[in-house]
């Protein structure tokens, strides 16, 4: 599994020219599912991106998670995070779970993640979106589970 987190200062996804999710302050996620995630990785995933402290405290040293910072979520699925690019031009996608598979973990994640954050917004799984960010820093980590286990 893997995240891709942006602390953004606002983020939003449409699909057909309407907007499906947005926030403000907080973490836009793109998400790529592997077709050997489970929940319990997708637990220990989520665990950490709500724990990620990379919001400046008071003597700008990057201290605070998105509760301090009354932060926001943004989840939008993304196979392409799991884009084999070892032979030729084109990537390959066989690393990447299978549609039905990663539609019901990626929903499994919102659903965690909606614990904490009852309010986070998504896109829409399988969807042609367009994500439109305001990237705070830029700050951008890469969360990958094969990193954290």
């Amino acid at each position: 599994m893997r995240f891709v987190i942006q602390r953004v200062n606002n983020a939003s996804v449409d699909i057909d020219n309407e907007t499906v999710g947005s926030i403000d302050k907080g973490f836009l996620v793109l998400v790529g599912i592997s077709g050997t995630d489970t929940r319990q990785i997708a637990d220990k995933m989520v665990k950490k991106l709500i724990g990620m402290r990379i919001f400046d405290d008071e003597n700008d040293k990057i201290n605070l998670d998105l509760k301090a910072v009354n932060g926001n979520l943004l989840l939008v699925s993304q196979f392409t995070l799991y884009a084999d690019c070892k032979h030729g031009n084109r990537p390959g996608f066989t690393d990447a779970g299978a549609p039905d598979m990663a539609s019901e973990m990626f929903d499994y994640i919102v659903s965690e993640v909606r614990k904490e954050f009852p309010d986070a917004a998504t896109g829409r799984f399988g969807a042609d979106m367009k994500v439109s960010l305001l990237n705070d820093g830029p700050f951008t980590i890469i969360l990958d589970s094969d990193n954290i286990m």
